[in-house]
């Protein structure tokens, strides 16, 4: 464990406050529960995240075996060993292309050309139906409409 020389003062509720980089160093989430060490000789304390009685996957209470300061059960350690749920295949990693396709572009004038040609032979729609026709925004449709 790691030792930070740090003071920090008593609220008047009787609360250390642990500074966030602290927290975060140790792995301590809000709501986790700690233990604490005390050693009366040294006046040393310390603190890390409680151990609770239950399996670390499941929470079962049957069959623990205590390992890399957290317990197991044995129905969890036999899945592991056996790799339950995991493909027995390999699966090869294929990577996309690194590029993106080039969007295309269509010139103002073509685009207001065949908005002009929708808008005789549609005239009752709407911008977003435009839009879609010609493969565009809406937003890029009112432009055009600007421009007529």
């Amino acid at each position: 464990m790691k030792s930070t020389g740090m003071t920090r003062p008593l609220d008047s509720l009787g609360r250390i406050v642990i500074p966030k980089e602290m927290r975060i160093s140790m792995d301590i989430d809000v709501g986790d529960s700690l233990e604490f060490y005390m050693d009366v000789e040294t006046g040393f304390l310390s603190l890390r995240n409680y151990v609770g009685v239950a399996c670390r996957i499941c929470s079962s209470i049957e069959d623990l075996t205590y390992f890399r300061d957290s317990f197991l059960c044995k129905k969890c350690i036999n899945d592991l060993k056996g790799n339950i749920g995991v493909n027995p295949i390999p699966v090869s990693v294929v990577k996309g292309p690194n590029y993106k396709e080039k969007r295309d572009y269509k010139s103002s004038e073509y685009l207001l050309q065949q908005l002009k040609d929708l808008m005789l032979e549609h005239p009752n729609a709407k911008q977003g139906e435009y839009a879609d026709w010609l493969e565009v925004s809406q937003g890029r449709i009112s432009q055009l409409k600007k421009m007529l």
